[in-house]
Parts: structure tokens; C-alpha cells; sequence
């Protein structure tokens, strides 16, 4: 199997389509998120998991949700990351069947590590834009963020 080298020249210039400009980056982010993960042994999915627990104590139900895990994975995941320290489990206050996840102080300081470095090689990722397109950037991808987490509108009459 080949694969393609980058455009050079006008090529390069060329403008994608909107479907090919989206899934580039978003394999340009994912490839930032998995060298970062590789150098603290983290995978993009236990990243994703500190990231969520940086600002909030969800249960277990709720983190599956984000993450788009079933409860067996769910358990798995929250499982390695415990035993590596990076998470604990609590029991819920309001619901004695739930558990919350939270993170330990080693994996809020990886949390921190690894948010800082992931936000430096992004900002250099768009290094080449100016203010005015980092700006218009940030806009249109926080609409598009904002519009998926949406729910669904109901049907009217």
C-alpha cells in the first residue's frame, strides 16, 4: 500500500472541500492527541477521559455518555485508570446505587501536563493564521461543536 505525499506548490494552495478540510484537521488534532498520549502512555481515549474529569465529577453513566462507551468499557477504562492513579472512584451522595469519577491529584497534575502541551502544538498548528482567521476559526468550530450537542428539535405541526 502507497500513500500519498502532501501537495506542494498550487496544489497545496488549493482549497479542499469542506468534508475533506474537516476530516484532515480533525486527523491533524487526532495525531496531535495520540503523540502526546504516546509520550505519557496514555491512548486518545484515556486522554479524552482525564480531559472530561478536569472540570466535573460525573457517574460512571454520565462519562459513558460522553465518551460513547458502553458500561463494560466504561469499566474497563475507569479500571486502568485507577490502577495507574489517575482516577478514583467515590460513591455518589444523591444515589447509592451510582459512582462518581473523579481525579486523583497525580492525574490532575498529567491532566494539566498534558492540556498544556496539547494546547501549545494546537496553537502552533494554527500558527500560520492570522489573529482575524484564529478568531473566525474559534467561531465557526464552536458552532459546529455547540450545534452536535444540541438535542434533537421536535417535530412541530
Amino acid at each position: 500500500m502507497t500513500t500519498a505525499s502532501p501537495p506542494t506548490g498550487p496544489a497545496r494552495d488549493a482549497p479542499l472541500n469542506t468534508v475533506d478540510a474537516l476530516v484532515q484537521l480533525s486527523f491533524l488534532v487526532q495525531g496531535i492527541l495520540a503523540a502526546i498520549g504516546a509520550e505519557h502512555d496514555l491512548s486518545i481515549i484515556q486522554i479524552r477521559l482525564l480531559g472530561i474529569l478536569r472540570d466535573r465529577r460525573p457517574g460512571m453513566l454520565e462519562l459513558g455518555g460522553y465518551l460513547g462507551l458502553d458500561k463494560s468499557s466504561m469499566t474497563g477504562l475507569v479500571g486502568r485508570a485507577e490502577k495507574r492513579g489517575l482516577v478514583q472512584r467515590s460513591p455518589s451522595p444523591h444515589d447509592g446505587r451510582a459512582v462518581l469519577v473523579s481525579l486523583t491529584p497525580f492525574g490532575r497534575r498529567l491532566t494539566e501536563q498534558c492540556g498544556a502541551e496539547i494546547g501549545r502544538r494546537v496553537t502552533e498548528l494554527a500558527g500560520s493564521l492570522t489573529d482575524t482567521q484564529v478568531t473566525q476559526l474559534t467561531h465557526l468550530a464552536t458552532r459546529l461543536v455547540h450545534a452536535q450537542s444540541r438535542p434533537p428539535a421536535l417535530p412541530t405541526d
